[in-house]
């Protein structure tokens, strides 16, 4: 029997016995639908965590050099916590040593930052994220203006009073006036605003947009650090994310020599990437996909039962059918094929609608709770796969005895 007639048939079929039919893909539905909303809630917390809370802290193709690392995903014990605060801070001076050892094509920058008070006339003061930048901090962010400029190469040299502030703070500070020319007063000195920085967005509900910049070598670097010497990080920026390893190298051969390390020493210091920022994430996520796959594997196993008993129950009432089939010179092979494909539409179809229900409760979690969700075009490939699979599997046995019936006693059934 060819394959779209053995398919329309198994349609006919479908649309003649609705009920026994829904009934039949009911459980495949179920276990798809819950497959594909799973996956898409591990998914979209994956790309959340990269793209939204990572990946706006850490640029791309770079790496920081901190006394310790500034994202923690997952537990850290006390041990380690004290161990971070045992170790020696990178200072301005090690800056010059790690930038002449980096490859050539690399990008840098160095930071501080820290929560500030920010006052403006006429408006109640404001906390946020102040940061004081040197080297190529805005190119290696990606960084640009909205309004005004960004700090000139002699601004940032001399250590000048000016500053580029964030959406939110223009929303809270300057709500009805240019903020560009007007002044912000930071730990009792005023400094100028030059630019109005581009929106960094959100992440988990905290807006990136609560900002303020400032030259490294202005007076707000004292506030950031109490040591005055001592900075928060390195940022530097590799033209590819293979030249990475070997700058990171370099890096580290230059502070284990600073710090006066032995071979046998740990670094005490944190060479952070996006990717080791995520490690516990990537391992966590492991486990979600996995419990996401098996516990909606259980309700196909009963999909697949209830496919395996609707079907043979078809091939007790169509035994007269099957019986005219064969003695108009059907082969086991056409009934066998004939019922397989039968079991399998079925359960496709039952896969497809779990796929659509799936996709929609995915929509549904995102709308209306914070949990973001992504469908993947791989869940939607293996939920059809495993619609096929299940009517496949299940269709077997009763195909075979459909197939075995002997045709005289097959016309003798009614």
């Amino acid at each position: 029997m060819p394959l779209f007639e053995a398919i329309r048939l198994a349609l006919d079929t479908i649309r003649v016995q609705k009920l026994k039919s829904f009934f039949t893909a009911l459980g495949v539905c179920i276990g798809v639908m819950f497959l594909i909303a799973v996956v898409s809630i591990v998914d979209g917390m994956g790309r959340y965590m990269e793209e939204d809370l990572v990946g706006k802290l850490i640029a791309v193709n770079s790496f920081e050099l901190r006394h310790r690392p500034n994202i923690n995903i997952g537990d850290v014990d006390d041990a380690t916590w004290r161990e971070y605060a045992r170790r020696q801070r990178i200072l301005d001076s090690d800056v010059e040593p790690v930038v002449e050892a980096l490859p050539e094509g690399a990008k840098w920058s160095m930071y501080s930052d820290g929560q500030v008070q920010v006052e403006a006339e006429g408006s109640r003061p404001r906390r946020a994220s102040v940061t004081a930048v040197d080297g190529d901090y805005f190119e290696i962010k990606r960084l640009d203006v909205t309004s005004g400029r960004l700090f000139t190469p002699g601004e940032m040299t001399t250590g000048a009073s000016v500053v580029v502030i964030g959406p939110d703070l223009v929303k809270r500070l300057f709500p009805t006036v240019d903020p560009i020319g007007r002044q912000v007063k930071m730990a009792g000195k005023f400094y100028s605003i030059i630019g109005v920085g581009e929106s960094l967005g959100s992440a988990f509900g905290m807006s990136f947009d609560n900002y303020v910049y400032a030259p490294f070598r202005s007076p707000i670097r004292r506030m950031l650090n109490f040591q005055s010497r001592a900075i928060d990080a390195v940022v530097v920026q590799m033209p590819t994310a293979e030249a990475i390893p070997s700058a990171q190298e370099a890096v580290r051969a230059v502070m284990r020599a600073r710090h006066q390390l032995r071979p046998a020493q740990k670094d005490d210091f944190s060479l952070q990437t996006a990717d080791s920022a995520l490690a516990f994430w990537d391992k966590i996520k492991g486990y979600l996909v996995l419990a996401g796959v098996a516990l909606p594997a259980f309700g196909l196993v009963v999909g697949a039962i209830v496919i395996m008993n609707i079907m043979l129950v078809a091939v007790a009432e169509r035994t007269h059918e099957i019986g005219i089939r064969k003695a108009l010179g059907a082969k086991r092979r056409d009934i066998l094929i004939q019922f397989l494909i039968e079991a399998s539409t079925l359960s496709t179809f039952g896969a497809a609608i779990g796929i659509a229900a799936g996709a929609g409760l995915a929509f549904v979690i995102r709308e209306v709770s914070p949990m973001p969700t992504y469908v993947a075009p791989w869940s939607i490939g293996v939920g059809v796969l495993i619609g096929a699979g299940v009517g496949i599997v299940s269709g077997v046995y009763p195909a075979s005895r459909a197939s075995l019936l002997d045709p005289v006693a097959a016309l003798r059934q009614e």
